[in-house]
């Protein structure tokens, strides 16, 4: 049977069913077939074979897409004559390939000798911006042989018409509201995880958001209104909150977006979003990758009484009330140019923030990619005719405030800054583009990296990066037929682009499953790096790291930078002292309650970047408190530690990279081999005074100062979904924290330990509890399964050298075999210990869930609704978090524990323990310009 064949069934199928198109086509030998079928006038396929060519071909560097470039070649030479695709409709085709194989064939064209051609290639050319190193290196070496037209092209390049020759953002967009819910709105309503394996099939895809109620429901809104873009709102809450979420966007786009070109299937742009609160910032900067509009509407405000004061309920929180209402079906109308939103000739609200110059631009130009892509041609194209860089693009803002210090990011970014024209250094607020030293992708967004990488013309990934990983973590529970047909291909395409992966695709080493957030925790190897990863979880504790969408994972991996602004910091110090009984882990969850207290209810840490001085924890624990400010609401952590705590961690982090080189990881440029060399230089510097560990200026300045009292944490501390508040705008948040007093005789049906939340640490505390059992003679039973994830291979190893792993093994019911991985997730679970693969797990839940409706105590980071554990039509599924202890001991009792049974079963244990520095961990501000490091 033919390709073609073959893929006209699998339309059928799709079609009959699932009610979907054809799959866009990304295959060399598939379209070879098809433009075989098309130069064949008599051939029955003709007419189809053509529309499948111009419009359901993918562009970039697809193999498919060199396929089309060439054969659009050789229409525009008349080697091949297509009725139906004219030279000029050729070029339009290529013009819409965005870059690789298209910039290819443009510039064979423009640089040719048949002077027609190439004048009409040459204006093509001026509208791209996706060019590479291979490609401008074409362009300046005709320049400098005196071609004409390459002069042409540079001097458009130089004054970036590819940018200022798009039409204007509209200055009224009209919109109505659709409430798609209310309180905070995860992206897993947007695109839940059980559905990641079809992230990278966007018709398939869409289907998930929401519900298809709710899909029908925007359908109608755009239906009776034809002329606005339908605006989903998180009413009373934080849109996008816990993930990045390209694929949200996505979805959101292809319902209520804009298409991005007529040739490209199932790509939409410009899609428009608001929440009460705003949007979550690292969904914000996805929504920018698309040029889409985020919307913080502020319609609900605190309640004040006749002197001001704000007015509170029994509970103490702030009572709001409606500023105006945006129920669904509301008409309003967004002024650009006004930066307003009204409804009708009223002004509701100002919008400034989401029409900063910046993301003006980005609309413009239909997402950020072009911009950053748009920025640097520009750049190089003056450089190369000799010019100055012409102002085109909005001037970034340098903000320098005279005789005021550094906070710790304030010094990472101007360390890392690029193209940086301020003699002074730069602080909060300034707009830069900096460089990034470490690139972290996922396996459930992995695909879709790919796919953004292709659509980019990007081939090779970024020799200003200093190290990437692939990881495998989140489908690591279980190999099931979704997973061996995505992983495979993911590891083999990123392995050829220069990342380190966790699956080798010739096989030859282990698969590594570790989670991602704990690699690349170990490969960041200086405290002043800048981290983007394909997950809302990377949070390292050693430099600055951003969770990000699979398309900034896919820049940062291209071009090895990325742009923000320098965010504002809260500056988070310790008090008094840790009682015996108490884990790190609740000193966690103490610090959101007391924050919320101290600053009435607001939540100072929403959007910025929270610099804790965590003095003497390894970066192992730190990672604990870092991890757990994505369900702050930050948008990134900053641990600043001791000298010989750094230098610590810096050496446990050197070994471990160099497990995965005796592992057989290390790739053909030697990767891990320069990460260990830039750990050594790192320890040198530290050693030698040269450069010790970061630390903001004693006269740095923050949004916010929060002070923990470490003293009156006396009790487990629990956060809480509180899946049953009347209020449903308080349902799944974060703030709901609790005493484990609280839950007295509360049943438990699941426990798990394990994701990216716990340690080493937490493994052996495990262990230990039952060592004091037995040597207490009690029986050790499980009255609620228990579910255990090592985040690691490397700790399972080491657990197994130390002992501690025996013990696990003595009382688990099952324990996982890399030789026959789980082929299927578990729908029932019984009353033992599993001892699950390194990974993500029950975290995800896109693999594994708890039973519908249970009440489950985790480590795990999630409170999402249906997330770790859905509901039923009896009772709503809740997943509760705590420390390991508190997991184990529940399950153990098949109940929440008292205080006095907590405590007895802890006595002795060694817990992941934490002493707040004795001193300042400032350095002194010397009214000195920090030197601007320029790439």
């Amino acid at each position: 049977m033919s390709l073609y064949s073959e893929y006209i069934k699998e339309i059928e199928s799709r079609k009959t069913d699932l009610g979907l198109a054809p799959l866009p086509i990304d295959s060399a030998d598939l379209l070879s077939e098809i433009i075989a079928q098309i130069k064949d006038s008599a051939n029955a396929h003709r007419e189809e074979s053509l529309n499948f060519f111009i419009y359901n071909t993918l562009p970039g560097t697809t193999s498919a897409a060199g396929v089309k470039a060439t054969f659009l070649k050789e229409i525009i030479l008349a080697e091949s004559v297509v009725a139906e695709i004219t030279p000029t409709f050729a070029f339009e085709l290529l013009s819409h390939m965005k870059g690789g194989p298209s910039i290819e064939v443009l510039l064979d064209l423009a640089l040719s000798d048949d002077a027609a051609v190439a004048k009409e290639a040459a204006e093509v050319l001026k509208t791209q911006v996706f060019l590479y190193d291979a490609d401008t290196a074409r362009l300046e070496a005709a320049f400098k042989a005196g071609n004409a037209l390459a002069k042409e092209i540079l001097e458009s390049y130089a004054q970036a018409e590819f940018f200022t020759k798009l039409p204007n953002v509209e200055e009224k967009v009209e919109v109505v509201t659709y409430i798609a819910g209310e309180g905070d709105i995860s992206t897993d309503l947007l695109s839940p995880g059980h559905q990641a394996h079809s992230r990278a099939d966007r018709e398939l895809h869409g289907q998930c958001m929401s519900t298809p109620e709710a899909q029908a429901e925007i359908l109608a809104l755009q239906v009776k209104h034809p002329n606005a873009k339908v605006m989903l709102i998180a009413e009373k809450g934080t849109m996008g909150v816990g993930s990045s979420r390209m694929s949200g966007v996505n979805n959101v786009a292809l319902l209520a977006g804009k298409k991005a070109s007529p040739y490209v299937p199932f790509i939409n742009i410009a899609p428009v979003v608001a929440g009460t609160n705003g949007i979550s910032p690292i969904f914000l900067t996805t929504v920018d990758v698309t040029g889409g509009i985020g919307l913080d509407l502020k319609n609900w405000v605190k309640k004040v009484d006749a002197s001001g004061n704000a007015v509170v309920d029994a509970n103490g929180d702030a009572v709001l009330e409606e500023a105006y209402s945006v129920a669904t079906g509301t008409v309003l109308t967004i002024d650009t140019k006004a930066k307003k939103l009204y409804n009708g000739d009223k002004e509701l609200a100002d919008i400034s923030s989401a029409f900063t110059p910046q993301k003006v631009e980005f609309m413009k130009a239909g997402g950020s990619y072009a911009v950053t892509f748009g920025k640097k041609l520009q750049t190089f194209a003056a450089e190369t005719l000799g010019l100055a860089t012409p102002p085109v693009y909005a001037t970034s803002k340098e903000i320098s405030h005279e005789g005021q210090g550094l906070t710790a990011v304030e010094k990472i970014f101007n360390n890392n800054a690029v193209g940086v024209t301020s003699e002074t250094p730069l602080h909060a607020g300034s707009d830069v583009r900096v460089k990034v030293n470490i690139v972290g992708s996922q396996d459930t967004t992995g695909p879709m990296t790919c796919q953004e990488l292709e659509a980019m013309a990007a081939s090779t990934i970024s020799p200003l990066v200093d190290g990437a990983y692939q990881s495998g973590c989140h489908t690591a529970s279980v190999w099931d037929s979704k997973a061996k047909a995505n992983i495979p291909k993911l590891m083999a395409f990123m392995n050829k682009f220069g990342l380190i992966t966790a699956r080798d695709p010739k096989g030859v080493y282990h698969a590594m499953t570790d989670v991602i957030h704990k690699v690349l925790n170990d490969i960041t190897v200086d405290d002043r790096a800048i981290i983007i990863g394909g997950d809302s979880h990377t949070r390292m504790s050693k430099g600055v790291a951003f969770g990000a969408d699979s398309g900034t994972v896919a820049i940062a991996l291209a071009t090895g930078e990325s742009a923000m602004p320098i965010p504002e910091s809260v500056k988070v110090t310790f008090k008094g002292n840790m009682q015996g009984h108490m884990d790190f882990r609740d000193v966690v969850h103490a610090t959101q309650a007391q924050m919320l207290k101290q600053f009435g209810g607001e939540n100072v840490f929403q959007g910025r970047i929270i610099e804790v001085h965590i003095g003497t924890l390894l970066a192992d624990q730190a990672f604990t408190f870092t991890d757990w400010s994505a369900e702050m609401k930050a948008k990134a952590s900053i641990c600043i530690s001791e000298d010989e705590t750094l230098i610590q961690s810096l050496e446990l982090a050197k070994s471990r990279i160099q497990i995965m080189i005796n592992k057989g990881m290390e790739n053909e440029a030697k990767t891990l081999n320069g990460l260990i060399a830039l750990a050594d230089k790192r320890i040198e510097g530290i050693k030698s005074g040269e450069t010790p560990a970061l630390a903001p200026d004693d006269n740095a300045t923050y949004y916010a100062e929060v002070v923990i009292d470490l003293d009156v944490i006396d009790q487990p501390m629990i956060a809480d979904p509180d899946v049953n508040n009347e209020d449903a705008s308080k349902r799944y948040t974060h703030d709901v924290i609790r005493p484990v007093s609280y839950y007295a005789d509360k049943s438990v049906d699941l426990g798990f330990v394990g994701s990216c939340m716990v340690h080493k640490g937490d493994m052996q505390i495990i262990a230990q509890m039952f060592r004091n059992m037995e040597a207490q003679g009690n029986k050790i039973e499980f009255k609620a399964p228990l579910v255990v994830a090592p985040p690691t291979y490397n700790i399972v190893d080491e657990l197994k050298a130390e002992g501690d792993w025996d013990i696990l093994q003595k009382y688990s019911g099952f324990e996982f075999d890399d030789a026959v991985p789980k082929n299927a997730a578990r729908t029932k679970y019984e009353n033992i210990m599993y001892l699950e693969r390194p990974g993500c797990n029950l975290c995800m839940g896109n693999q594994e869930k708890a039973e519908p409706g249970d009440t489950v105590i985790a480590t795990s980071t999630r409170l999402f609704q249906g997330r770790v554990v859905a509901d039923t039509a009896e009772k709503k599924g809740e997943s509760l978090l705590g420390s390991t202890p508190l997991v184990v001991l529940s399950t153990m009792l098949g109940r929440f524990p008292s205080i006095e049974e907590y405590k007895s079963a802890v006595e002795g244990i060694d817990l992941t323990r934490f002493a707040p520095p004795t001193h300042e961990m400032t350095t002194k501000y010397t009214a000195q310009a920090v030197p601007v490091k320029v790439v």
